[in-house]
């Protein structure tokens, strides 16, 4: 396999496993304070950081 690709397709591999394995952990415990809130609350922070970079800054002047 391409060296490209092959790396690719690792990343996205470990991206979906930990996509997984949070939605798993999250599954059974609902909208209650549990200990995964500080990673749904990076998750949350990395989003809108992302969506402050592509569309901007909702702070306008």
């Amino acid at each position: 396999m391409n060296p490209k690709t092959d790396k690719i397709v690792r990343r996205t591999t470990m991206v979906a496993t930990a996509v997984a394995s949070y939605f798993l952990l999250t599954a059974d415990y609902g909208p209650q304070p549990n200990a995964v809130d500080p990673v749904k609350k990076a998750i949350l922070s990395a989003e809108n950081s992302v969506k402050e970079f592509i569309f901007g800054s909702k702070k306008g002047p």
